[in-house]
This record gives structure tokens, C-alpha cells and sequence, in this order.
């Protein structure tokens, strides 16, 4: 399942002219932000990589076999799932990710040239056609306006019978308008309002504005039947006992769910 010599240069290098060309709005990028990129930076999960993520061990256990795989990681931030997936025996890895910054970050930490990193924007994303045998995402397609034409464009991307595993912040926790936890008699609680008004979602998370896009579960589940993929496994984040136990801060994570994981395949037949 490797590539042909330069094929994947050759691939990459088609996606990115027609990304470029693309005259759509782009999506924000508050990565590049000084001060979001700042904080954001220090985040455990950046700092220490795939480990440092609770939601990891069941997202990994997600994923199909990587050995011989064509990778795409969308939203790819500083590399780390582009590096363990080659670790794994993955052919080749494209990451692609809006923020320059970022992608600075992963060229610096990556020396494998089977690894390439691309600046581009999910909103407007064209890959070539069954170029990709697994494409992953962690907690990138919440800030896509439009989910449809992603899962589209993904599914076209993707050999039939190819994987989508992705997480994204769930639902309930970023439906409300000021998501943040409210003392209900000494308890916490997560307010859920608005859930049904899909759309913008505005927080202050490092910075003022940070946006996001709001999408009920069934949305999710159904733009991806509706692009083509046969919905195989959905796991809403909780920490288990142990995590709780070496993290006593995790406990609050059982009063709602944080994020979502997602894995679906390709149909191998036309709908």
C-alpha cells in the first residue's frame, strides 16, 4: 500500500493548487493568534503530547490498523498523531492545519520524510480522489462551518472501504451560549440551553471570540450517512476509574460529556 516514489508529492502538491484557488471564506484562524498560540502552547496535551490526552486510550482503540496506511491528519497541530501513526507503520502521513505557526512547530519536532505538513483550511479542504486510506482529526471540525461539504470532500478523498476517526467537543458542551460551570448548592453543573439553534458559537478560551460551530449529535451522524459512510462506532468521553484516580481533577469531566469520538468507514459500494 505505499506509494509510488514522488506519487505522494504529486497528490499533495494537486490539493494544495486547488486549495488555493478556492475564492470561499476561510475559516477563523485563531491559532495564529499571539497570545492564543501563547497559551495554547502550554496546554499538557501539546507540552506532552498523545498521552497527555484522557480522551487518547479510547480514540486510539478506534483507529483501524496503521501499518501500510495513507494517512491524512486534518487539523494536525503540532504532529504528534502524525508521528505515532508512522510509528505504527503508516505509509505516509499528510498533515494539514490552518495555522502557520503550527505547522512550523511540526516541521521543526519531524524528521521522516513521509511526513508532509501543508497550511490549508478545513472550510475549503480538496484532496485528490482515493488518495487516503484513513483520514483522522482530533478536536479540529467544530471550528468547520460546514460540516456537509467536509464529509464530502472526505469521503471522495478516501479509497472505498477507507476510515474517518475524528473527535470534536461535544454537543452538550458547547451548545450554550456561555458555556461554563454554574454552583447548583455546591454541585457543578454544565448549562445545555439552545441546543436545538445550530450555528455560531463565541467563547473566551485564551482569547475574547474564539469560534466555534454548534451541531446536534444527529447532525453529525447524519451528514456522514448522507456523504457516505457507515457509522461504526460513537463513544461520548468519560474517564474511567483509574484516569480519576492518578487525576482527581477528571472527576468533574463525569457531570457531562466533553467530547465526542467518532469512527465510520467508507462504503465500498456507490449509494
Amino acid at each position: 500500500m505505499r506509494p509510488a516514489s514522488g506519487l505522494f508529492e504529486i497528490g499533495v502538491r494537486t490539493y494544495v493548487n486547488r486549495s488555493e484557488q478556492n475564492d470561499e471564506a476561510m475559516a477563523q484562524n485563531i491559532y495564529d493568534d499571539p497570545a492564543f498560540f501563547s497559551g495554547y502552547s502550554r496546554l499538557p496535551r501539546q507540552t506532552d503530547g498523545l498521552a497527555a490526552a484522557p480522551e487518547w486510550p479510547v480514540l486510539r482503540a478506534m483507529l483501524p490498523p496503521l501499518a501500510g496506511r495513507r494517512v491524512v491528519d486534518l487539523g494536525c497541530g503540532f504532529g504528534w498523531f502524525a508521528r505515532f501513526a508512522r510509528e505504527q507503520g503508516a505509509a505516509s502521513v499528510l498533515g494539514i492545519d490552518v495555522s502557520e505557526n503550527m505547522i512550523a512547530q511540526a516541521r521543526r519536532d519531524t524528521d521522516d520524510d513521509r511526513i508532509v505538513y501543508r497550511v490549508a483550511d478545513l472550510e475549503t479542504l480538496d484532496l485528490p480522489e482515493a488518495s487516503f486510506d484513513l483520514a483522522y482529526s482530533s478536536l479540529a471540525f467544530h471550528y468547520v462551518a460546514d460540516f456537509a461539504r467536509l464529509a464530502d470532500a472526505l469521503a471522495n478523498a478516501l479509497v472505498p472501504g477507507g476510515d474517518l476517526v475524528f473527535s470534536i467537543e461535544h454537543p452538550i458542551f458547547m451548545a450554550a451560549a456561555n458555556p461554563r460551570w454554574i454552583d447548583d448548592g455546591g454541585r457543578k453543573t454544565w448549562p445545555v440551553n439552545d441546543y436545538a439553534r445550530e450555528g455560531e458559537r463565541r467563547t473566551d478560551w485564551f482569547v475574547q471570540g474564539v469560534l466555534k460551530h454548534h451541531r446536534r449529535l444527529s447532525t453529525t451522524v447524519n451528514v456522514l450517512i448522507s456523504a457516505g459512510f457507515i457509522v461504526r462506532q460513537i463513544e461520548e468521553f468519560a474517564p474511567n476509574p483509574a484516569q480519576i484516580a492518578n487525576d482527581p481533577a477528571l472527576e468533574v469531566e463525569l457531570e457531562r460529556p466533553m467530547f465526542l469520538l467518532v469512527s465510520a468507514r467508507r462504503m465500498r459500494v456507490p449509494r
